[in-house]
C-alpha cells in the first residue's frame, strides 16, 4: 500500500513538473559568477560592438562589460569562451496575441494556461525574452501566469497584459475567437470606467482600437479616446492604439498616444505627421505582417536549409508546417500585386520613420493563425531591414527601446546593471540581420535555456 501511495506521488510530481515545462537548464545555477569572452558584444542601445569583449555576470546580474583581459574576474568565477560568437540582447515583442492557435485549431476554446504556456516557450526558443499582449485577453489566467513569472515559479518569455482592448461597438478584435472580449464602449463614463478595471487588474497598458475595422464598426470618436488616454495616464498607464486611416493617427498623436499599434496603411505618413510622432515621443510598432501576402511563390524563409525554417521544423508539427507552406501555392496574381501596392505604403512609411530616428519598436502582432510565436518576430525583423532600416536600427528596436517601452529595467541592454538575458549567436547580425535567427544558446537571468528540452515539448504540443 505505502509503495502505490509513493508511485502516485511520483506521477503527480512528473505531471506537475510536465505541465510547467522546462524552460532552462540546471547545468549553472544562477547564483554562480561567470566570465564571458572572446565574443562580439552588441550593447542593444546603438552604441558600436565590442569586439573582442568580456562580461562578467554575478547572480544573475550583468557587473562589468569591457574588452577580454580587462576583467579581473574573482577566483571562484568560471570562464566561458565565446570567441567567434556574437552577443546580444534578447528579444522583445511588444504585439502578441498569446493562446488561441493549438496545432492547426484556432479558437477561443483553445485559451488555456497549456496554449498560452506553448506561445511563450516557442517565443523564448526563437530568442524572445518578453512578450506584451495587446488586449485580446480572457479570465484571469494571464494574471496568473505573470505573478507566477514574476515570483520564479513559471517559464517561457515574460508575459506583460493589456487586459480587455477597448473600443466602440463591434470594434474589437472581429476574428470568432475574439468575440465578447473587448469593452464597447460609447459615452466617455464608460470609457474611463473600463480604464479604471483596467488598472485596479494591474495591467501593464491598456489597447483600444480607434479605426471602422474595414467598414464593419464605428470608429471610435476622439472625445472617448481623448477620455481613455486621458483617465490613463492619470493612472500612469500608457495607451496604443490600432489604427489604420492617417487622419486617425494625426489626432491620436496630438491627443498624447503612447504608442501606435500599426503603421498608417490608407497612405503614406506624410512629413508633419513623422515630425509629430518624433517630437512627442510616440513609439510606433510596424507590424509588417502583411509582407507575407506579397510572394507569388514560396518564399526563401519557409524554404530547407532556411535559419527561420530550420527553427520553424524544430518547434512546430509537420501539418502546421504544410498548412504555412500550401498558402503559397497557387497565388492570385491580382491579390499578390494588391497587396505589394499596400505594403509598400507600409516600408515607406517606415522608412521615413527610421530616418527621423522615430521611436521604432518590435511588435509584430504574432499569434494570428499561423502567425507563430518566435518565427513571426524574427522574421518581422528582417522586414523591417528590408523597408530600410539599418542592422544596428532593427537591433535597438526590438532590444533597448522595447525595454524602455514597456518598463522593463532589466531588460534589453548589455550593461553593467542589467539582467543577463542574452542571445549568443553564429553569426554577425551587424552583416546580416537574419543572423539573428542563428541561435547558438540563449541565457535569461545568467541561466541557460535549456532549448532542446523545449523542442521536445513544442513539437509535443504543436
Amino acid at each position: 500500500m505505502i509503495q502505490k501511495v509513493f508511485a502516485l506521488i511520483a506521477v503527480l510530481i512528473i505531471a506537475m513538473t510536465l505541465s510547467v515545462r522546462p524552460t532552462r537548464t540546471q547545468s549553472r545555477s544562477a547564483d554562480s559568477i561567470v566570465l564571458y569572452e572572446g565574443a562580439r558584444l552588441i550593447p542593444g542601445n546603438g552604441r558600436p560592438a565590442i569586439e573582442g569583449a568580456a562580461m562578467l555576470v554575478e547572480n544573475g546580474m550583468i557587473t562589468r562589460v569591457g574588452t577580454k583581459g580587462s576583467i579581473n574576474a574573482p577566483r571562484s568565477a568560471s570562464h566561458s569562451d565565446l570567441t567567434g560568437k556574437t552577443i546580444m540582447p534578447a528579444l522583445i515583442n511588444t504585439h502578441g496575441h498569446p493562446g488561441f492557435q493549438r496545432g492547426l485549431t484556432y479558437s477561443a476554446d483553445n485559451f488555456t494556461r497549456e496554449t498560452i504556456m506553448d506561445d511563450l516557450n516557442r517565443a523564448l526558443y526563437f530568442g524572445v525574452a518578453a512578450v506584451q499582449s495587446q488586449g485580446i485577453e480572457k479570465g484571469e489566467i494571464m494574471y496568473e501566469i505573470r505573478a507566477e513569472q514574476e515570483n520564479n515559479r513559471t517559464g517561457g518569455a515574460r508575459l506583460r497584459i493589456a487586459g480587455r482592448g477597448i473600443g466602440a461597438p463591434n470594434a474589437g478584435p472581429g476574428a470568432a475567437a475574439y468575440a465578447g472580449i473587448a469593452y464597447e464602449v460609447t459615452t466617455e463614463a464608460q470609457a474611463r470606467q473600463a480604464v479604471k478595471e483596467l488598472a485596479e487588474k494591474k495591467v501593464n497598458l491598456v489597447k483600444i482600437w480607434v479605426d471602422d475595422r474595414n467598414g464593419r464598426a464605428p470608429r471610435l470618436a476622439p472625445d472617448l479616446y481623448r477620455a481613455i488616454i486621458q483617465e490613463a495616464h492619470k493612472l500612469g498607464l500608457k495607451v496604443n492604439a490600432h489604427v489604420f486611416y492617417h487622419s486617425d493617427a494625426v489626432d491620436l498623436v496630438s491627443a498624447g498616444i503612447d504608442g501606435l499599434a500599426h503603421l498608417v496603411r490608407d497612405r503614406e505618413m506624410d512629413d508633419e505627421l513623422v515630425a509629430s510622432i518624433v517630437r512627442r515621443n510616440v513609439y510606433v510598432m510596424p507590424n509588417l505582417s502583411p509582407e507575407w501576402n506579397t510572394y507569388d511563390e514560396l518564399p526563401h524563409w519557409l524554404r530547407d536549409g532556411d535559419p527561420l525554417f530550420m527553427l520553424l521544423q524544430e518547434s512546430a508539427s509537420p501539418p502546421v508546417i504544410a498548412r504555412i507552406r500550401n498558402a503559397y501555392q497557387n497565388p492570385n496574381p491580382a491579390a499578390v500585386e494588391r497587396t505589394r501596392a499596400q505594403y509598400a505604403i507600409l516600408q515607406r512609411s517606415l522608412s521615413k520613420l527610421a530616418k527621423a530616428n522615430a521611436n521604432i519598436i518590435l511588435g509584430s502582432d504574432t499569434g494570428l493563425e499561423d502567425h507563430l510565436f518566435g518565427m513571426s518576430e524574427q522574421h518581422e525583423l528582417e522586414s523591417m531591414a528590408n523597408a530600410g532600416m539599418s542592422p544596428m536600427q532593427v537591433i535597438v528596436s526590438a532590444t533597448s527601446r522595447p525595454a524602455e517601452y514597456l518598463k522593463l529595467d532589466k531588460l534589453g541592454m548589455l550593461a553593467a546593471g542589467k539582467e543577463a538575458t542574452f542571445l549568443v549567436l553564429d553569426a554577425n547580425p551587424l552583416d546580416k540581420i537574419t543572423n539573428t535567427q542563428r541561435i547558438h544558446s540563449m541565457y535569461v537571468k545568467g541561466v541557460e535555456v535549456d532549448r532542446e528540452g523545449l523542442r521536445g515539448s513544442l513539437k509535443r504540443t504543436f
